[in-house]
């Protein structure tokens, strides 16, 4: 069988000019009249329990009066709302409203920015505003945003309602929202207030605490006011050491560097460690990152790619994904991992460049349609990356024990977590103690795990699918871990709700806002802990898709198609999976 990487073939077109197919708008519409009869999907293009989102009409308010007006005239009807971005990149169904008859309000033309004030280092701007769009204009102004999520694709809207952020134990921390100090946020209100009411919330009020990560069940934030700071530039440089002291040393590392970060090899019992700091201005150095994983790729690049996983993962081939992995990880390492020095080319460590040039990336963004010879690798109008993505924050105190634990598991089946290493790895994180209600609650470390995802049947288990299953739910239950509200399945939600000290405060402000509940969904509801029904239950095949967990208290028998397994390493990491082979677990 040819042995071919995900990013190692990505990282070959490093020379070739191309033009990109743009992504399409996430929301589609049919109806005879004009945006009516409309579906919504993520930018992947399928949710964790692959239902289809539908709503009755979709608006692409231009400014807050048009929200307004929007907002009153759903409300008149009491008609379902949801929030919709430019790109829709969060893989929950944050953005699905009840049932057909629902309203969508997207974002995708409240993307200007209103004030920049130098001289208290403020940027004011609409909801829809892009990462790229943010950090650019800041810096015209001779100003950056401290920290930030890696991706140019997302919204200001989308971080602060997901709780987007970078990797940063220093200063107020790595998250978007914390560096809010104002945001205007339409809601439903009485007929006496006109059915909609637009609330200004300032630095200090409780209710800000509630908006600025609000998973959009609060109402349309319009506008947002965030602290910034002069330009400055990093220095990046990247080192490969074995994983034997990385329990001990991840708890400590983002002490010691700004905006320090991981990518984890298990399965080669690797780590690279991201040494990045701030230096001086007049360092020299025009450095810019140009990550390989968020290039336009040939399309036909990416159908083989994805090809030749789907073949390795129908023939149990587990030798060929530990192979295309060394290779991916031995190419990114080559090629800085998308750094260059002087904008073109890398060169050598450091890499040193000013903050909007370093901090985020995404370049298949700058496109035009091409017919879709080339695509971002994600996209799903062709035949590319489908996948997964668990992410979970770990208090730090806690840290070296589950990162011991992980290594338990890569010891007893030593080749079971080669593929992630075709997806880059465990990307690590740190992440602050934030006043947001729904925010962090301690100092931490983000796990983001990306992995196959079965296309076309979503009954067939993936290669060593219980190791997965088991850190992610020996995460969640065991170390009472967070989760990211833009980037899990249904499992990783399971009671998570409870553990935010301040989750009454967030719900009687959702209940004070939005009394009849048009902004939440029964799936918002189940995760909030609103709703008797549980989000995860118990259905063929679940485990397999993320949306169900085995306990005591559910029983599964291989005479009803299901087979339940006590993990491993604790009786409480269990996995409940339809089983159609053995392939689950080689021997």
């Amino acid at each position: 069988m040819v042995k071919i990487s995900i990013l190692s073939v990505i990282t070959t077109l490093i020379f070739v000019v191309v033009n990109c197919s743009p992504p399409e708008d996430p929301i589609q519409c049919r109806g005879a009249v004009k945006n009516s009869y409309c579906t919504i999907t993520n930018s992947y293009g399928a949710f964790p329990d692959r239902s289809i989102c539908r709503a009755g009409q979709v608006v692409y308010p231009s400014s807050e009066p048009e929200i307004i007006s929007a907002v009153a005239n759903a409300t008149m009807a009491k008609t379902k709302i949801k929030v919709a971005t430019r790109y829709s990149h969060s893989i929950p169904k944050l953005v699905c409203p009840d049932g057909d008859d629902g309203l969508l309000i997207s974002t995708k033309y409240l993307n200007r920015t209103l004030k920049i004030n130098a001289s208290a280092m403020t940027i004011t701007v609409e909801s829809g505003v892009t990462l790229r769009q943010l950090i650019n204009e800041a810096a015209k102004a001779k100003l950056a945003l401290p920290y930030a999520p890696y991706w140019w694709g997302l919204t200001v809207g989308g971080m602060l309602g997901t709780g987007a952020h970078g990797s940063s134990l220093w200063g107020l921390g790595s998250q978007v929202h914390d560096y809010v100090i104002q945001l205007r946020i339409i809601s439903p209100a009485t007929p006496e207030e006109g059915y909609a009411k637009v609330r200004t919330l300032e630095t200090g009020d409780p209710e800000l605490d509630a908006a600025k990560v609000s998973l959009g069940v609060l109402g349309v934030i319009s506008q947002v006011t965030l602290k910034v700071q002069p330009m400055f530039k990093r220095s990046v440089t990247y080192i490969t050491k074995k994983d034997s002291d990385f329990g001990d040393e991840a708890a400590s590392f983002g002490r010691l560097h700004e905006f320090a970060d991981f990518m984890w090899y298990p399965s080669q019992k690797l780590v690279v460690y991201r040494i990045d700091d701030r230096v001086s201005s007049n360092a020299s150095g025009n450095g810019v990152i140009d990550f390989p994983g968020f290039r336009s790729t040939p399309s036909i690049v990416l159908a083989t790619l994805r090809t030749t996983e789907e073949t390795q993962e129908s023939l149990g081939d587990v030798d060929g994904k530990c192979i295309n992995g060394k290779l991916t990880t031995s190419t990114l390492r080559s090629m800085g991992y998308g750094l260059k020095n002087d904008g073109i080319l890398f060169t050598g460590y450091p890499v040193i460049g000013y903050q909007n040039r370093i901090q985020a990336s995404g370049s298949c963004l700058d496109s035009v349609e091409d017919a879709r010879i080339t695509a971002c690798p994600w996209d799903s109008r062709v035949k590319g990356l489908f996948f997964y993505q668990t992410t979970f924050s770990i208090g730090l105190s806690k840290v070296n024990k589950f990162i011991q634990d992980i290594q338990k598991l890569a010891d007893l089946e030593p080749k079971s977590m080669c593929g992630l290493d075709l997806y880059n790895g465990i990307l690590m994180r740190y992440v602050t103690a934030s006043s947001a209600y729904l925010g962090k609650q301690e100092d931490a470390l983000d796990f983001d795990i990306t992995y196959y995802r079965s296309k076309d049947d979503p009954l067939t288990p993936r290669l060593y699918e219980d190791i997965l299953e088991e850190i992610e739910q020996m995460a969640v239950f065991k170390y009472n871990a967070l989760p990211h509200w833009g980037k899990n399945r249904n499992v990783a939600f399971q009671g998570a709700i409870n553990k935010y000290k301040n989750a009454a405060q967030f719900l009687n402000i959702k209940q004070m806002y939005d009394p009849l509940g048009l902004f939440s969904s029964n799936w918002t509801d189940q995760i909030l802990g609103l709703s008797s029904r549980s989000v995860v239950e118990l259905s063929a095949g679940c485990a397999l898709e993320g949306l169900c967990i085995c306990s005591q208290d559910i029983h599964c028998a291989p005479n009803k198609g299901y087979f339940c397994r006590p993990g491993k390493l604790y009786e409480e990491a269990r996995v409940c999976a339809k089983l159609k082979n053995s392939r689950i677990y080689p021997s």
